[in-house]
C-alpha cells in the first residue's frame, strides 16, 4: 500500500499546502487586526465626505448645518 507519487510531487504538494495555510492564516490576522479596520473605515467615510482637494463636499456642509439647526431648534422649543 505504497504512494504512487513520487518524492518531487509529495514536496510540491506539502509547498501547496503551506501556502494556503499561509494565506488562511494572513486573511485571519488581517480581520483580527481592529485598528487597521477602524482606520480603514474611517479613510472610507473621510473619502465620502470630502472632495478631491479634502475640503468638505457642500451637501455634507448642508446636512450638518441642517442637523445643527433642527436640534438648536428642538432645544429652543422644548425650553419655551
Amino acid at each position: 500500500m505504497s504512494d504512487p507519487r513520487t518524492t518531487a510531487e509529495i514536496e510540491a504538494d506539502i509547498q501547496r499546502q503551506r501556502d494556503h495555510l499561509a494565506d488562511t492564516v494572513d486573511q485571519l490576522s488581517q480581520k483580527l487586526d481592529v485598528k487597521a479596520q477602524a482606520r480603514q473605515r474611517a479613510a472610507t467615510l473621510k473619502a465620502r465626505v470630502t472632495d478631491g482637494g479634502g475640503r468638505p463636499r457642500p451637501e455634507v456642509v448642508v446636512g450638518a448645518v441642517v442637523v445643527v439647526a433642527v436640534v438648536a431648534g428642538m432645544v429652543w422649543w422644548r425650553r419655551r
